[in-house]
């Protein structure tokens, strides 16, 4: 196996863990083990972020163009509003 394959498959694993924290914070009531997780969860994005930044200066992840920005306002206005009906959408489930 070739280190470009074995740097990808290391970074496809912890952004796949990181999903994974994301799902078991949210549903971990106990605080301390909420916040162990939480730790756990930061470890991985700081590792996966170097990681990452290794992987693009040697070549082996390459960047699309970057967005522009009335790209990035209009998505952040687009998600904004799906956030705003996904809350007014959960008040009317929790007052049936």
């Amino acid at each position: 196996m070739q280190e470009k394959d074995m740097v990808m498959d290391v970074l496809s694993g912890v952004k796949s863990s990181i999903g994974s924290y994301a799902k078991i914070i949210s549903e971990t009531k106990n605080q301390n083990l909420r916040q162990t997780y939480q730790q756990m969860r930061d470890g991985d994005e700081k590792f996966q972020y170097d990681l990452f930044k290794i992987a693009e200066k040697k070549g082996y992840y390459i960047m699309g163009p970057q967005a522009t920005k009335e790209q990035c306002t209009s998505m952040k206005q687009t998600l904004n509003a799906s956030s705003s009906k996904n809350a007014s959408n959960s008040k009317v489930s929790s007052t049936r």
